[in-house]
Formats: structure tokens, sequence, C-alpha cells
């Protein structure tokens, strides 16, 4: 359409957006060829050529594609060359003479530079320039040639993977970066990036990487930048890109105009977490504090830093809050650097305490860390009066180590106090002190009562249950011996399964699975030894009897340990479940030889180790409308920690969870609503023990960038007239079971989880010594959520902690 010079013009402006936003050779080839069109404009030789010369600088690297830049600006040379040569039968001009020469060496260098870099087929390439050039090829050409051909034959491996990988390449890209960071060629290694961003331009990690070479070996502002500022645009969920383009900012001196503005971007970007907004206050803040002079008493600068610090404050009170249900800053760290540059750098003591009673009064004041913080910048930039103020405060509000601020205060009044300041210290430190025993003693008193009454309700259960069963069974047999004899099989029955079993809780008919589901919101997984519910209504009086006769006849023998790791247990199957051996071996057979099936434990001993691992695979498939489930099989007795858990608990990026789903909402139905925001892996509805929906689904993306866009555009979507809720799948810490008082001991001292989209707070600085973290940490955690013992601890797994006072952790610390 651009026929005018004028309309020229804005299709320039458009090639120029272009080749800046991503690397592309083909458009560099186009943009260059476009531009001979205004050859004959003043100046349209220049311009062609400047064209030409960019697009060598940007993609004449190219292992692949660039050779065809090379061809198209030798081809506009060569169409120049005759535009110069003599008519046949002339003589030329000395001027025409000049101009041959010169136009034939522009030629020669091409072919020298092309020949010097490493690209596809660069052998046609020099044949081509022997059999153009008139003179013989000068030798230091073919030595360049030569050294060019190897490195092209080093290149090779890494440009066929990218040929025959799968978009995105990320992998193999990778491989190939790894290859040039080596070789240490910046323009090379700057390509290959670039080459990379091209097919993965949603890939955080990877403009992060870039980024950071940019910024630490070629330091060029332009390319710094603009590198920053596609990365933030391409990613602006990613707040460790927004961070590093702010520093990048003040680094190549950027007007603070332009800095507020990009920070005001990233403010409406849409972070994931609450703590991502607290991250980039924290980046600006560091910013505006850099820029001001503090040997000045007042500046337009503070007074701008001040004013941030105060709207950083409200936003995270009001805006992130709202967003999140949490600000993201539990132990006001804001607010506690705000304190510290009002202290240290502007002597504005009256400032820094006004803000450390605040942080108090947001729920702070129970923590010991918090107080001694305070006390720590009293006592560098405040005076005796207000220290000795400040312990008297933590004394009396500190909950969790209140032995510690006490022995601080001690100390304070051992160095400066008077007489009456230390008798004052030690009444206050031994009432408070009094009272926590005290209130500890009342807690585990408490806690042993609880203990009692559950395991009395457990015993009434057991008992009720056997009552039951023995009723039932009057109703069913006939007088005479044979009852007798049944009665006595059944007890015995009965005996071996509570043996094996002891650890199991029942409810009404043994129900009590769904119970406990109902309390696990996040995901639905049972212990290793679950229980079936009771026989469905509809099931017929045949399939009962059958059932029952077959449990039976069955031979009573009892399990192996020895055989564990060949074993799977398997439960959740129908009580009304007609011969289950036979069902089963023909489920489990896929998995390799199954030796035997045990059905009054439902165990399955296969072969070998191999066959039992591949079985765990079919656990949760669908058995006669239920969900099958299949564990390792593993004696209670000997590891009554042990516990399965398949999925991973931990916070995952590429991976949603969706509450608020209609039970009628069907696995198909809520993949063709996920998978217009991106690639859909895998999709599992959550349900109870029978199989029934619960209304949350896990919902897997390919890449995390895929899966922030859906919880914008999902989030508070309707479906089937149910308002859904979708939130990054964050899950909160399982429950852990009861401990010995030891063991609660270190518990308490674990410091509390640090919280994002669903999870809750915790302070920043632990009080527990790391030796005493280490003796907590019994089990590791594998990638599934199986916890296993590490051959390290296995040894050790046994011995119980020493148990320790908490006047013996305060020396610890102190002594640390």
């Amino acid at each position: 359409m651009a026929s005018e010079n004028t309309d020229r013009e804005k299709v320039y402006e458009l090639f120029e957006r272009a080749v800046k936003d991503y690397i592309c050779p083909e458009i560099w080839l186009e943009y260059a060829q476009y531009s001979i069109g205004g050859i004959g404009q003043e100046g349209g030789i220049e311009k062609v050529r400047s064209i030409f010369e960019r697009a060598l600088t940007a993609v004449g690297l190219h292992v692949t594609k660039g050779a065809a830049i090379w061809e198209a600006y030798r081809e506009f040379e060569n169409a120049i060359l005759e535009t110069v040569q003599p008519a046949a039968g002339s003589i030329p001009s000395p001027e025409q003479q000049q101009t041959l020469c010169a136009q034939l060496e522009k030629i020669h260098t091409l072919f020298r530079r092309q020949l010097g870099i490493p690209l596809l087929d660069m052998e046609v390439t020099y044949a081509e320039y022997e059999e153009w050039s008139e003179d013989p090829v000068l030798e230091v050409v073919i030595k360049n040639y030569k050294k060019a051909l190897q490195q092209m034959e080093k290149c090779k491996p890494y440009e066929e993977a990218l040929l025959v990988a799968e978009t995105p390449k990320l992998a193999e890209y990778q491989a190939y970066i790894d290859f040039e960071m080596k070789a240490g060629d910046p323009a090379r290694i700057q390509l290959i990036y670039e080459r990379a961003l091209a097919e993965n331009c949603l890939v955080p990690d990877l403009w992060a990487r870039y980024n950071q070479y940019l910024d630490r070996q070629l330091k060029v502002k332009e390319l710094v930048l603009s590198a920053h500022d596609r990365a933030v645009r391409n990613c602006p969920w990613t707040v460790g890109l927004w961070n590093r383009y702010l520093l990048a900012m003040e680094r190549h001196k950027v007007d603070h105009q332009i800095v507020s503005e990009n920070f005001e971007k990233a403010l409406n970007a849409g972070f994931i977490q609450a703590t991502d907004y607290v991250e980039i206050w924290q980046a600006y803040l560091d910013y505006l504090r850099r820029r001001v002079d503090f040997t000045q008493d007042s500046s337009k600068e503070l007074e701008e830093l001040r004013s941030a610090f105060a709207r950083a404050v409200e936003y995270l009170k009001q805006e992130v809050e709202e967003r999140f249900s949490e600000s993201g800053d539990p132990s006001c760290s804001i607010m506690q650097n705000w304190a510290r540059i009002e202290a240290r750098l502007c002597n504005n003591m009256q400032k820094a305490r006004e803000l450390w009673d605040n942080i108090m009064t947001k729920g702070n004041a129970k923590y010991a860390n918090m107080w001694l913080e305070y006390y720590n910048l009293e006592r560098a930039h405040g005076d005796t009066q207000h220290c000795r103020k400040a312990l008297h405060r933590a004394v009396q509000c500190t909950s969790d180590y209140p032995e510690h601020v006490c022995e601080v205060l001690l100390t304070l009044e051992r160095i400066e106090g008077t007489l009456e300041d230390w008798d004052a210290a030690v009444q206050k430190t031994e009432n408070r002190l009094a009272r926590v025993n005290e209130q500890r003693v009342k807690a585990a008193e408490k806690e042993a009562a609880f203990a009692k009454q559950e395991e009395e309700k457990a015993e009434q259960r057991k008992q009720a249950r056997a009552e039951k069963k023995a009723s039932k069974k009057a109703k069913k047999m006939k007088p005479g011996d044979k009852r007798k004899v049944e009665d006595d099989e059944e007890g015995d029955w009965g005996q071996e399964e509570e043996a094996v079993q002891p650890n199991k809780r029942y409810k009404g008919d043994g129900d009590s699975a769904l119970a406990e589901e109902e309390a696990e919101d996040m995901e639905v997984e049972t212990g290793l030894f679950g229980r079936s519910t009771p026989v469905r209504p509809n099931a017929s009086s045949k399939q009962k009897e059958k059932a029952a006769a077959s449990r039976k006849e069955a031979p009573r023998v009892l399990h192996d340990s020895s055989k564990d790791n060949v074993t799977v247990f398997v439960s959740n199957l129908l009580y009304s479940m007609a011969d289950p051996e036979v069902k089963l071996k023909e489920l489990f057979e896929s998995c390799g030889e199954v030796v035997e099936i045990r059905p009054i434990f439902s165990n399955v001993e296969f072969m070998d180790e191999k066959s039992a691992l591949q079985a765990l695979g079919l656990d949760r498939r669908i058995v006669e409308g239920r969900p099958m489930f299949v564990s390792p099989c593993v004696d209670k007795n000997r590891n009554p920690d042990f516990k399965m858990f398949r999925y991973s608990t931990a916070l995952e990026k590429h991976k949603l969870f969706i509450s608020g789903l209609p039970f009628s909402c069907t696995k198909e139905e809520l993949e063709e609503v996920c998978k217009a925001h991106g690639n859909v892996k895998d999709i599992r509805l959550v349900t109870n023990r029978a199989g029934k929906p619960k209304g949350l689904a896990y919902v897997e993306y390919e890449n995390e960038a895929q899966a922030s866009q859906a919880v914008l555009k999902m989030d508070g979507m309707t479906i089937k007239e149910n308002i859904i809720k979708v939130a990054i799948s964050n899950p909160p810490l399982r429950k852990l079971p009861d401990k010995p008082e030891a063991g609660r001991a270190l518990q308490s001292m674990v410091p509390r989880q640090m919280y994002g989209a669903r999870g809750k707070g915790r302070t920043q600085l632990a009080m527990v010594p790391r030796a005493l973290q280490r003796q907590s940490n019994l089990v590791t955690k594998t990638e599934n959520g199986m916890v296993q013992n590490s051959p390290a601890t296995s040894s050790e797994s046994t011995e119980e902690p020493k148990k320790m006072s908490n006047a013996d952790f305060a020396r610890l610390l102190l002594e640390k």
C-alpha cells in the first residue's frame, strides 16, 4: 500500500519496531530488500548498505540462516558493480576505474568476512569465491576459512539437535548456550540467547540468565535496557525480572521519572503472591534511599522516600490484603527498614519509636526476636532508659522465648542498672517465668486429659463395633455347633485384622475415612491401612453371601514382613466383590507375576520388587465403581510414622488449584474450559473414598506462564451456575501426628511458614539453633510426597531427643 515516500517511512518504522523486538533473520532480509526499493532517493544506496550492515551485526552469525543475509548483500553490491562497469569497447576514465576498483573491493571484503564465520554450507561460498575472483584466494583468507570450518563442526551437533527437537527446544538451547559461554565470544553468546528467547519468550529463568549476562559482561546501555524491557513485557508476573530492571535503570542513570513509571507498571503486573509485592516495593524503596543525600537535614529526595514508605505500608494493607487476605509482610520488614533509616541516617529516634510501636501492634509483640531487634536499635541509637522500657515490655508480652528476653534484661541491669533496677528486673522476670511455667503445666494436663479422653472414645467405639458384629451374627446364624464353630472362626479373623492394623480408627460401620477426607480440603489420600465402606444398599443378598463365604473359606495366612518389598497393600474395595482373588489377579498380572493374594488384608504379593513398584501405578484405578487404593506394604507397628502421599505439597507454579466446582462437572468439561489458556498436561478431580467428587480439582499446565494467565482469566468464572476460585497450587502443611512432649517442644520452635497465595505467615528470624533443628529432621521427603527414612538417619530414628528446658535453649543461643 506504500506508494508515497511518507508511506514508505511508516513501513520503515514498522520494520524498526520488529527487528528490535525479537531476533528474526527473515524480517531483517525483508527489511533490507524493501529498502532497495528506495534506492532512487537521495542517499538511498548508503541507507541500504547501513541496513545490511545492521542485519549482519544482528543475525550474520546465525549458523543456519545468516548466509542468506550475506548472499543478499553480495547480490546488491554486484548489481551496483554492473552499473559502474564501462561500456564494451570503451576506455574507462581514471575516475571510473577508481570507482570500479572500489566496488570490486567491497565484494571481495564481503566474501572474506563471510568465509571467516562458521555458517552452514560455507564450502559452497568458498567455491563461489574462487570462481568469482580473478586472483588466487589470499593465504590469510584460507586460514580464517579453515578455522571457521572447524568451529562449524563443533556447532553442528547443537544445530542438528535443534533441528530435530520439538518446540520449545529449551533443553537443547540451554546446552548450546553453555557451549558458547565456554567459547566466550560475546556476539555469539548474545545471538544464541536471542535465538532461544524467540522460541521461549515466556520462560522467566531464561530472561533472567540473559539479563544477568548483559549486566555483568557486555554492559552496553541500549542492549541491557532493551533486554530488560522485553523481559518484563513477556513475563510481567515475575517479580525478579522487575527488580533487575529497576537496578539496570539505576545503573545506567535512567531519568527518575522513567524509573518511577516502570515501577508503577510493575505494581499493575498481577503478581501471583503477596510476598512479590513486598519484594518490588523493597527494591523501589532501596532505589529511592540511594538517591538521598543524608548530610542535608531536609531535601526533596528525602521527603519522596518517606512518602514512598508510607504509601508502601498503606498499599500492602489495602490493595494486597484485599486480594490475598494477607499483606505478605507479617514481620513488617518494610516498616523495620524505615525505622532503621530514620534512626541511623536521619537521627530521628522519635519517628523510629513510633514505627516500632506500630509494628508491635500488628501481632508481633509475642515474638522475642522482634523485641530484641527493637532493643538493638535503641542500644545503638537511643538511650538506656528506652532500652530498659523495651525489655520490660518484652518480658511481659513475649510468649515464644520468655526466658531469653528475661536473660537479656538481667544482663542489661547487671552492666548499667542500679540496685533498685536490678531488684525490679529480678522480681519481674521471676513472676513472669512462674506464670509461664504454670501455663505450661496446665497445657500439659489438658493435653493429657484430651489424649485419655480419645483413648476412652476409641475403646468405646471398639466395644460398640464388637457388640454390633455379635448382634448381626446372632440374627443370621442358626443355633447349634455349627454356629459356635463359625463364631470362633470369625473371632480369629477379627483378631488377625486388629493385630495387623492396630492404629486404625473407626466411626459407625467403618466409614471413618469419609470423615477424615472431608477434613482434608486440598487432597484425598488414604493412610497405609485404609478401610472400605460397608456394603452398598443396592448390592444383592447373593453377592453378600458369596463374598462372606469367600472370606471364610480363604486360608488364614499371616503376612511375612520380610516380603514387604514385593508386596502392595490394597484397600477401599467393595465388601460385596465376588471372587476378589480372581479379580485382583487379573488386574495386577499386567505389572508382573503374582505369587499370592491374601484377601483378608488385601495384600498382593509379586515375584519381584520391580513388579510391586509398577503395581503402585494402579493406585486410584476404578474397580466396580470405587477407587482402589494401592500402597506399599509396611508394618505400622515398626514404622508408626510412615505415610504415603502421592502428590507434591510444595508450591507448584505450573499447577492450579480450583475450588467451588459443581459436583456434576466432568474431567472433559473442565479440560475444555482450561485449554483455552494453555496446553493442559493433566487434570485431577478430587474425590472421596467412594469416588464421589468434592468440587475440587488440580490442573497442570506446561509452564508457569500459562498457569498464571489461567489464574487471571478463570478466577471468579461461573461454571454451571457455580462461581469457582482459582489459585496457584500451594497446599498447606499436612497435619503431623501427635508427638511426645520433647517432640512437641522442638516442633514449637520451627518458624512459622512463609505464606503465599493460600498459606499462613512466618517471622523472618528463627530462634532455634541449627543443631536442634537437625535433630527434628529425621525423615526426608521425596518429590512425589512419599516419606521414607533416609539411610543417614535410620539408625537414629528410634532415639528420643534429649529433653531440654527453655533455660538450656537460652544458654545455647547466648553461646552462639
